[in-house]
């Protein structure tokens, strides 16, 4: 196993069960999907755009402890519990996502904790390769 590297850093939300914030392997960073809560866990209010960028930040801490950068995700998964909030969702992605990824953005009944939107994504590793 010293090929997979588990990654955890205090500055995005903790796991909310037994798996790990993102593991490499290879070439690649695979980063669990991210909820809208704080580093301490605490789900954070606000609108779909807020809660969007809180799951965003919490992926770049993630990427940034992995030794790698938000432009250098090449695939991203969005999960919401109504599509009704997929506009204010993409107005806040694509800020973030300037370098278009693949992506799915798909509606699910329900998701951890209650949340609306959760993101998960796949990134190279390698540091700050500006895009």
């Amino acid at each position: 196993m010293s090929d997979i590297k588990k990654v955890l850093t205090a500055n995005a939300c903790p796991p909310a069960g037994p798996y790990s914030q993102a593991i490499i392997a290879g070439p690649h960073i695979f980063v669990s999907g991210q909820i809208p809560a704080d580093k301490d866990g605490k789900l954070v209010e606000g609108s779909i755009g807020e809660k969007t960028a809180v799951c965003c930040n919490n992926i770049i801490a993630i990427l940034q402890e992995a030794g790698s950068d938000i432009s250098r995700v090449v695939k991203v998964n969005v999960f919401l519990d109504d599509m009704g909030n997929f506009g204010e969702m993409n107005a806040t992605y694509e800020k973030v996502f300037a370098h278009k990824p693949a992506r799915s953005c798909v509606a699910v009944k329900q998701l951890p904790k209650g949340v609306p939107v959760e993101i998960e994504c796949i990134a190279l590793a390698g540091k700050e390769s500006k895009l």
